[in-house]
């Protein structure tokens, strides 16, 4: 018997009576798989400044959103702010700016008022990405890696100065490693009168379950369990503790509330499994913190910490586990637990004032390759860019970091006890939080 050619082929499964294969999808049915180009430019024009943009980097990540659009609802969109040009410092073997530079007809900058300026000599953008995280940088006797973050809005702002105009600025993550330079950069935005916004993905992340706290909340102590490098996750645990905690102010005194910080402590390895059993950290809010971990060990949370094997990148001069005691302006004490080897998740539990049980989640942290977390931060970039109206204050990130700043120089003090005067910050809690409420995944309608 012969083959069938590719005609009798077709006409013996059918396919010649669809008129052949079925037709691809249009790309506005399936924004899951072929999701649609810019139909036409954007609107404004966006810098992106960053360390490195290479494969689920932040840089992929928050950017990419302002590239290809994302699912909102029920539809695919595109922010109506577009990437103009974006500056790279370290452009290695697997750098992708240059391909989506041609993909998306974006200038390719070799400094950071270039990418302002768009080369005609004056700020021609209408907001900047600052994405200083990922690349090779040095480490200090702190456990901090030195990112430029600061270096890198010095040159922001001085292009600000040189035009005599500004534009809203983001920064991803801490504001810089170090509480005074961290304390310019929003002293300087202030000074120029000009937008700023910064912090993790943590506070806007989805919460498992959505847990709001009411401003105004009497929160008698508090507890988040995390994981991580010591400061690169440090900043993340921290935030996620500082966006429950501030709701304890009502946020409707003349002046803003004190969110202040008056000490904080690290300790490290055994000094933290025995201030738990002396009551400096509860036992009981951690096993309600645990009990929303989706990625908890089996087995002796003491045994499992101790064999966790800390990978060399993260500095094994920094041993596990980790403990953060902060001690507030006006009592409120807190904990911060990096617990690596019993969770690989972010779980917060606090005592709230006339309830008999603790308040718990987990901030739900969707997996890359989609890092959905960091398009939820995308969102929040977008809407503050278009506002000019920071979601939360840039004061809540100065705080945070600096709690990191502290916390890691009291672990290199041997744990000693670190009074914080110039933590004395004061803001109030926005009205709703901000985080991303329902599931990441929809069902197609």
């Amino acid at each position: 018997m012969l083959p069938l050619d590719r005609r009798a082929f077709l006409a013996s499964t059918g396919a010649l009576v669809t008129g052949g294969f079925p037709p691809l999808a249009k790309s506005a049915d399936s924004p899951r798989t072929k999701p649609p180009k810019r139909a036409k430019p954007a609107a404004k024009k966006l810098a992106v400044v960053c360390s490195t943009y290479h494969y689920l980097s932040h840089a992929y990540h928050i950017a990419g959103r302002y590239l290809d659009g994302y699912i909102k609802g029920d539809e695919h969109q595109f922010p109506e702010f577009g990437i103009a040009s974006t500056y790279v410092e370290q452009v290695k073997a697997n750098d992708l700016s240059r391909e989506l530079a041609k993909e998306h007809s974006f200038r390719l900058s070799e400094a950071i008022d270039d990418a302002l300026t768009l080369g005609t000599g004056k700020l021609a953008v209408d907001s900047v990405l600052l994405i200083c995280e990922h690349g090779d940088y040095k480490y200090n006797e702190k456990a901090q890696k030195l990112y430029p973050r600061h270096d890198y809005f010095k040159a922001i702002t001085a292009v600000f100065e040189k035009s005599g105009k500004t534009v809203p600025v983001f920064c991803d993550k801490h504001l810089s490693y170090d509480r005074t330079k961290a304390a310019d950069m929003v002293a300087t935005a202030k000074k120029m009168n000009f937008p700023l916004m910064a912090g993790s993905s943590l506070p806007v992340t989805w919460r498992r379950p959505e847990l709001e706290l009411n401003r105004g909340t009497k929160i008698t102590e508090t507890l988040i369990a995390s994981r991580g490098e010591l400061e690169i996750y440090g900043i993340h645990a921290l935030e996620a503790l500082q966006c429950m905690v501030e709701r304890r102010f009502p946020g409707v005194d003349p002046k803003p509330s004190n969110q202040g910080v008056k000490a904080v402590t690290c300790l490290q390895g055994d000094a933290v499994w025995k201030a738990g059993d002396d009551g400096l950290w509860s036992w009981d809010l951690l096993e309600h913190a645990l009990g929303r971990s989706v990625s908890r060990n089996a087995g002796d949370i003491r045994a499992n910490c101790k064999r966790f094997p800390r990978p060399a990148t993260w500095g094994n001069f920094v041993k596990g586990p980790i403990a953060f005691l902060i001690e507030y302006s006006d009592g409120l004490k807190a904990t911060v637990l990096q617990l690596d080897g019993h969770v690989a998740d972010e779980t917060f539990a606090a005592r709230v004032e006339g309830e008999k049980k603790p308040s718990s989640c987990l901030f739900w942290l969707p997996p890359p390759p989609g890092a959905a977390f960091l398009e939820a931060l995308a969102s929040h970039t977008e809407t503050f860019f278009a506002t000019g109206k920071p979601p939360y204050p840039v004061e809540r990130t100065q705080l945070t970091g600096g709690i990191l700043d502290y916390a890691l120089e009291s672990r290199v003090k041997e744990s000693k006890r670190l009074e914080t005067p110039d933590l004395d910050i004061r803001y109030d809690p926005p009205a709703d939080s901000g985080f991303m409420r329902g599931d990441y995944a929809k069902p197609v309608k």
